[in-house]
């Protein structure tokens, strides 16, 4: 496979880590971000100097902007955009959900990946060719008790992937992909040590990583996962 430039949110932990080391060992570019600013760091020391990690909140659009202004000056317009950042609530009832762990939810896992999205996609068009991949979840393809206001994001995400489908021109691809469940620190968030029963970061990445890069335009608004 031909050397490829990613940009990746969400990369400092979870699936985000997992796909970064994967696609280090492909010998592919990594432009990626994560909110916190020491694992940013911790991770920069542990990659080294072919991928360049950058502390980021996408929550806030002038930080978005910025990091994406610097990786076009730096590389110009990606060949794949991985929007994986996201986070979740302790499960519960809706109505007993607080409501400022619902906006932060939507901040994060909607708004925040239609900043990155905005920010990264003229230059893609303009290239006249490149592949988005915005991580969803089975939780945004059916209902899911306890993290309604999760799923909710997910379903958005779907949604989202699917109408922006329709708008772009020939060479562009975007998809929603769920990575099925994998042992990470948000599912552990959520379930706890049953966790542990789903799959292995790092095996799930080496099959997805390349599943991923495998995507193209003829993807184009299609619900996938990764195998």
């Amino acid at each position: 496979m031909s050397h490829k430039t990613i940009v990746l949110t969400g990369c400092t932990r979870g699936l985000g880590r997992a796909l970064l080391h994967a696609w280090d060992s492909m010998g592919h570019t990594v432009f990626g971000c994560g909110r916190n600013a020491e694992k940013v760091e911790a991770l920069r020391a542990q990659v080294g100097d072919r991928h360049r990690i950058s502390a980021v909140d996408i929550a806030d659009e002038a930080q978005v902007k910025n990091w994406s202004e610097a990786v076009i000056d730096a590389a110009g317009s990606p060949d794949f955009l991985v929007n994986n950042a996201a986070v979740v609530h302790r499960p519960a009832p809706f109505w007993e959900t607080p409501q400022e762990e619902i906006d932060k939810l939507f901040h994060v896992n909607v708004l925040g990946t239609s900043r990155v999205l905005k920010a990264f996609l003229p230059g893609m068009i303009q290239r006249g060719t490149g592949m988005i991949v915005n991580l969803s979840s089975g939780a945004g393809r059916s209902g899911i008790g306890g993290l309604a206001a999760y799923a909710s994001t997910k379903w958005a995400i779907e949604g989202l992937s699917k109408s922006v489908a329709e708008e772009l021109p020939k060479g562009i691809g975007i998809v929603p992909l769920s990575p099925g469940m994998v042992d990470t620190d948000m599912l552990r968030f959520c379930y706890g040590t049953t966790a542990g029963n789903y799959r292995n970061p790092r095996l799930w990445a080496q099959a997805a990583a390349a599943y991923i890069l495998s995507l193209t335009p003829e993807h184009n608004g299609r619900s996938v996962s990764t195998p």
